[in-house]
């Protein structure tokens, strides 16, 4: 499963290499349908494989994890406003972010499916986690929606010589025989930062649903995998969308109570 995961993620990155554009709603659309309907095959391929419960759990699973992802996009569309990436290539960065997140999602899975299986009280610190995160996607705050870099993207800004402007993909450039370091490679540290503290919120609400880590691993590839394109669909509806985070609070809290 996961070569054939790394396989897709491999085309996908080929494509957006080689025609870096910003793809039209239609195309966008298009691509959310074949993603959607890989997820939806793979739930019914289940049943027939593994039984009626675990396609359940996998198809709970993914919806909650695409719906928290869709609530990742305000951040990602506040990240690539604010070192105003050029539209030609917010694909790619947005592409490594889901390889990234994908990544540490897969290191998080490993490691909480330990800790279930050697402390199951781990559920209780679980379920407060996200009974603490309903909560505050419910309070909400006055800066979200202005985005504050971290300390470490801060660091690579002191530490290595950076430019001001982009030099097209290139994470790194020479100026007067000196390397320096593109806005690319921060946004793209920014992206990857950001999706561990996406994790922290997407694994506790899953293991919530099921404890099977390849359940688990699963849900969490199909939800990200799309996620690239439904920022370019619902990028300029994001702002209509008023009621995400207190729909996700009612799901999470739930989720939390249950735990």
């Amino acid at each position: 499963t996961i070569a054939v995961l790394l396989g897709v993620i491999a085309v996908d990155f080929i494509i957006t290499a080689r025609n870096p554009h910003e793809p039209t709603m239609r195309e966008a659309g298009a691509w959310i349908s074949v993603y959607v309907g890989l997820a939806i095959a793979f739930g019914i391929g289940m049943t027939f494989t593994a039984g009626g419960t675990h396609s359940l759990d996998f198809f709970t699973g993914w919806i909650v994890e695409y719906s928290m992802s869709m609530d990742n996009l305000f951040v990602f569309i506040l990240i690539l406003g604010s070192f105003a990436v050029p539209p030609q290539y917010r694909q790619r960065v947005l592409l490594v972010g889901i390889a990234l997140a994908l990544l540490f999602r897969g290191i998080f899975i490993a490691l909480g499916a330990a800790v279930v299986n050697s402390f199951a009280g781990v559920f209780y610190l679980f379920g407060a986690f996200l009974l603490y995160t309903a909560y505050k996607l419910i309070a909400g705050g006055e800066d979200d929606d202005e985005y504050h870099e971290n300390a470490a993207v801060r660091l690579v800004r002191r530490v290595l010589p950076t430019t001001d402007h982009y030099h097209g993909p290139a994470l790194t450039t020479r100026i007067d025989g000196k390397r320096h370091v593109t806005p690319m490679l921060l946004v793209m540290v920014a992206v990857g930062l950001t999706d561990i503290l996406f994790a922290l919120d997407s694994i506790p609400a899953i293991f919530g649903i099921t404890s099977d880590p390849y359940i688990v691993f699963t849900a969490n590839a199909f939800a990200l995998m799309g996620l690239r394109q439904l920022y370019f669909l619902i990028g300029g509806l994001i702002d209509k969308l008023v009621y995400l985070s207190h729909g996700l609070a009612v799901i999470l809290g739930f989720i939390g109570v249950k735990l």
